[in-house]
């Protein structure tokens, strides 16, 4: 009775004996991660071999969910990067049906590796600039903005088929305090939180995950585990499934061990319970406690099973899809034609930019997002395909001396005092160092030379790229496709 709930984690690319009982207990689905899909085709098979042990127990088709908002954060793209420049690029076309068009193209790809929930769009407004987790994840700061992106998004999914997931009620977006490593807290009016925060959810997503953000006047527990998240994203009109954001960040797992954690969700009013471990936690470990856990409660009357039953009813609106007819180079290839539209028409400039190359990129970033995982500099990536980049460096002492031409890469410099500094450094000593801004444009650093990128992400760094060589606009698509064609290169496994 408890799998019906769990959306569970596991290593590699093999399904491991502790999850096969679940399979034949009916689990209500699995979520991917990097380490599960090095590359399209081994995605493709991987989730095969779940649905069919699935069906081989007799039951019906799992769901098949993953992190996909395209930009910073995507799985199943991760090794070359996302083929999309990502929600704030998109907010500052303000194009909502480039919106829906890089949605559509995106959930081709992803029905085609068997995916059935995208854990998108992220509906959080932008109103904090410095935001560490958050940012160039949110279309932008204004919630109608917000809410049209993210109608538009999910309708662009559900034309391949694939169901959305808007996220983190009631709202990440205003906080300092990334709810991977801490608890948030959201302590404003609540006329401001439905207004501002709460009002983008109602844009027609197919279900809501809620966030480890406390509010204060509501409570002292996280949306997560509290009724009244619950109320809320009801009294929206919104009917889909309530999935959880996963219990092993440290925003919960500080506060309760994960079977409680678990059955705080149920008794909320959670469908499903995202179990990923995010922060180094054994998956077999979590997944086992909240089963226990879960069972523990129904047996003592804490949690009544009718309702288990009828929130995994909920759960099997999020499973199934059909693979598009298109093979995977003609998908990859309008993919990566619509991003590559929607990441020249976001990226801006201020100052002369043009860099002759070769030309030293000097990464200054101090942090990266914990939801995005880290990953190579795509910028650098993109120069060196191009042969354009005599070397990256790390640091600004080393770039300082360079006889190139330096750019420099940051994220939250406002935020981040040594990124802040290392900025402060370089730009004394190289005044023409052009300086490429990849978090929220409203963050940005002051700088003479600047290219405001809405995102670090490959399709980003193929636009900035255009801009610091001039590229001209006829032979863009041409370097740009044997950019992506390289990116696309399967990991060995």
């Amino acid at each position: 009775m408890a799998y019906g709930v769990l959306l569970a984690q596991f290593p590699g690319v093999t399904i491991p004996d502790w999850l096969r009982p679940a399979l034949a207990g009916g689990l209500a689905g699995i979520i991917l991660f990097g380490e599960n899909t090095p590359d399209i085709e081994t995605t493709r098979r991987v989730v095969a071999e779940f649905q069919d042990a699935a069906r081989d127990a007799g039951e019906p088709t799992l769901i098949v969910a993953s992190d996909e908002e395209g930009g910073d954060v995507t799985r199943i793209q991760h090794v070359g990067g996302s083929s999309l420049p990502g929600n704030a690029a998109l907010g500052d076309v303000d194009d909502p049906e480039l919106t829906r068009r890089c949605a559509e193209a995106y959930g081709k790809l992803l029905a085609y590796a068997g995916l059935t929930l995208t854990i998108a769009p992220c509906l959080d407004v932008a109103s904090e600039p410095l935001n560490p987790v958050i940012g160039v994840r949110s279309f932008g700061a204004d919630p109608d903005l917000v809410a049209r992106h993210g109608g538009a998004f999910a309708a662009g999914l559900r034309a391949c088929g694939v169901r959305s997931c808007g996220k983190h009620f009631p709202g990440h977006g205003a906080t300092r305090t990334d709810s991977h490593l801490a608890l948030p807290v959201l302590d404003v009016p609540l006329g401001l939180l439905a207004s501002r925060d709460e009002a983008p959810f109602a844009c027609g997503v197919d279900s809501v995950m809620t966030a480890h953000v406390v509010v204060p006047s509501l409570g002292p527990d996280p949306a997560t585990l509290s009724a009244w998240s619950t109320e809320h994203i009801r009294a929206l009109g919104i009917e889909g499934p309530i999935v959880t954001d996963a219990l092993g960040m440290r925003a919960v797992a500080d506060l309760y061990e994960m079977g409680e954690a678990a059955v705080r969700a149920l008794e909320a009013g959670a469908d499903l319970l995202c179990l990923d471990s995010p922060t180094g936690r054994d998956p077999r470990a979590d997944f086992e406690a909240a089963v226990a856990g879960i069972e523990a409660a129904v047996d003592s009357g804490r949690l009544s099973a009718d309702a288990l039953r009828a929130s995994h009813a909920r759960n099997l609106a999020l499973t199934g899809t059909t693979p598009p007819a298109e093979p995977l180079h003609e998908i990859l290839e309008a993919l990566d034609a619509v991003g590559r539209e929607a990441a020249t028409r976001a990226v801006r400039t201020s100052g002369f930019v043009r860099c002759d190359p070769p030309v030293v990129v000097a990464d200054l970033r101090h942090r990266v997002s914990v939801a995005a995982g880290a990953a190579p500099l795509a910028l650098a990536e993109v120069l060196e395909r191009r042969g354009a980049l005599a070397r990256l460096v790390r640091g600004p002492l080393e770039a300082i001396d360079a006889p190139e031409r330096v750019v420099a890469v940051v994220r939250e410099p406002r935020a981040d005092d040594s990124e802040a500094e290392a900025l402060a450094l370089l730009l004394a000593a190289r005044p023409d160092t052009v300086v490429v801004h990849t978090g929220l444009a409203a963050a940005a650093p002051d700088a003479a030379r600047i290219v405001y990128a809405h995102g670090a992400g490959r399709a980003n760094a193929e636009a900035v790229a255009d801009l610091l060589l001039q590229v001209e606009p006829a032979r863009r698509a041409a370097v740009r496709t044997a950019s992506a064609s390289s990116a696309r290169a399967p990991s060995p496994s």
